[in-house]
């Protein structure tokens, strides 16, 4: 199985996971912890064309990827040994289909100092990668794309709350959200 394809977790025990967008909200599983947690080497971005969950092949919408540089603010989810095949199968299913996202081990920092972790940061080499935009042709495009799991603006929406409620910062994203607002109330 290549690492564009699964998550492959070759030594044994409990696993950390690294959720930087809807993972931190709507996992699909209950962790066995959740830890605040810092990556650093890895920045969040609205960088993939959703034509699946958050959009369609005309309008696909944005999803967020890890892309490299800078740091990232998250949540460490764990999960416990007894569950870890048929959750890593989950989240390859969910997140993997495309191949837009790799596997990669990672150094995590949480209060208690630091662990290995895995998360899926984006290919830049994949058809879905999306090279930086304006913010606000991103917004234009957020605000009017929706797919199976929803609106993209809804996405942004409980991202952006979801961070606040853990006291992260992230300017960019309250800024696109703004004027998604905007757009999406005509005044923008």
């Amino acid at each position: 199985m290549s690492e564009r394809r699964g998550i492959i977790v070759t030594e044994p025990g409990d696993v950390w996971f690294f959720a930087y967008g809807s993972l931190m909200w709507d996992p699909g599983f209950q962790p066995a912890e959740v830890r605040p947690a810092l990556l650093r080497g890895w920045h969040r971005k609205f960088c993939v064309a959703s034509a699946m969950y958050r959009g369609t092949p005309d309008q696909p919408g944005l999803s967020l990827g890890l892309d490299r540089g800078g740091s990232c603010r998250g949540l460490a989810l764990k999960i416990a040994a007894a569950d870890r095949d048929r959750i890593l199968a989950y989240l390859a299913d969910r997140e993997m289909l495309e191949e837009i996202y790799s596997c990669r081990g990672v150094r995590l920092m949480m209060e208690a100092g630091a662990v290995d972790a895995y998360t899926l940061v984006v290919n830049r080499d994949h058809a879905l990668y999306v090279p930086p935009m304006a913010l606000s042709a991103m917004a234009a495009r957020i605000a009017r794309a929706a797919g199976s799991r929803g609106a993209n603006r809804d996405y942004l929406d409980q991202t952006v709350r979801h961070l606040d409620s853990l006291g992260i910062s992230d300017g960019l994203l309250h800024r696109l959200l703004d004027r998604v607002e905007k757009i999406a109330s005509g005044a923008g």
